[in-house]
């Protein structure tokens, strides 16, 4: 879903399996595309993130940035621990960021060939890596592949907002929104992006 057309046909096709869609979208209007680039950089950006403020991350990315290990994963990889801790990183991250691009540079992590597996084969090939999990592989997926059908059901936001939209307005449980995601097949990252603008948007 990377383009707004396919994500505009998308939605029309979720809000006929589901009129509560169609109007959720009607009351908080179409989210814009948002895409991210296929590859090692998404990864790492995923893995910086992990339990930071937006803004924390975004200041140890920028100093990344200047350290020139954002892009290549051979750079990564060659680059020592001391530097990485001056970046911000945490003895943790600087773990898994390697392993990251160490799976990459010896042919472990293949991420051209994950673009032709499908959707559960790639979020078990990702999630063998340390620091992603399921959650971290569907928003690669979503976002970054593209794929039509992924539901993020652990996500924070995604089940207050469906708790907020569609339900009493009690936050959800992942497995009541796996369950109810179940009737958007395939659309389901329509679904996760519709909920996702309408909790930030804030419609009740």
């Amino acid at each position: 879903m990377k383009t707004r057309k396919r994500l505009e046909a998308g939605l029309q096709e979720l809000g006929v399996l589901d009129p509560r869609m169609a109007e959720l979208r009607q009351r908080t209007g179409t989210p814009g595309p948002r895409v991210r680039p296929a590859g090692y950089t998404t990864l790492l950006r995923v893995i910086v993130g992990q339990q930071l403020s937006i803004h924390a991350a975004a200041a140890i990315w920028k100093r990344m940035e200047v350290a020139g290990i954002t892009k290549d994963p051979v750079a990564f990889v060659a680059c020592d621990d001391e530097t990485l801790r001056g970046c911000g990183l945490s003895r943790q991250k600087i773990v898994y960021g390697r392993g990251l691009a160490e799976a990459i540079v010896i042919g472990d992590l293949d991420l051209g060939r994950m673009r032709r597996m499908d959707d559960e084969a790639a979020i078990e090939q990702l999630v063998l890596l340390k620091g992603i999990g399921r959650w971290s592989a569907e928003v690669y997926l979503l976002f970054a592949l593209g794929r039509p059908d992924i539901m993020p059901a652990d996500d924070l936001a995604l089940l207050v907002s469906a708790g907020r939209h569609l339900g009493d307005g009690e936050r959800w449980t992942p497995g009541q929104l796996r369950a109810e995601a179940e009737a958007w097949r395939p659309w389901r990252s329509a679904a996760a992006r519709l909920l996702w603008h309408a909790y930030h948007v804030d419609v009740i």
